[in-house]
């Protein structure tokens, strides 16, 4: 059986390339909303950031996802951007365990 190829993205934060699984995408629609992309299917200019808490923090503080989307971001969003990767990090553990 061939091996399948696991897509790599770049992370905002740290610039490092990593699957795309372990990232989360985010999304600038036409009407300029930013916004959580969990299918990674959504239409508009995604950037991607690694599932860790700290990187979105960083990311926070230096305007990253502002630069890498051309868009501002509220603080709301990022907050529910760390209640997502949480989440992300909890199903993670739900099923490497099974």
């Amino acid at each position: 059986m061939q091996k399948r190829k696991i897509p790599m993205r770049k992370c905002i934060a740290s610039g490092e390339m990593k699957p795309k699984k372990e990232m989360v995408r985010i999304v600038r629609d036409k009407e300029g909303q930013v916004s959580i992309d969990p299918t990674g299917k959504k239409n508009g200019r995604g950037a991607y950031i690694s599932l860790d808490a700290d990187l979105v923090n960083k990311a926070r503080k230096k305007e990253m996802v502002n630069q890498a989307l051309n868009a501002s971001v509220e603080e709301e969003f990022y907050n529910e951007l760390l209640e997502y990767i949480e989440y992300r990090k909890a199903r993670m553990e739900i099923e490497n365990e099974q």
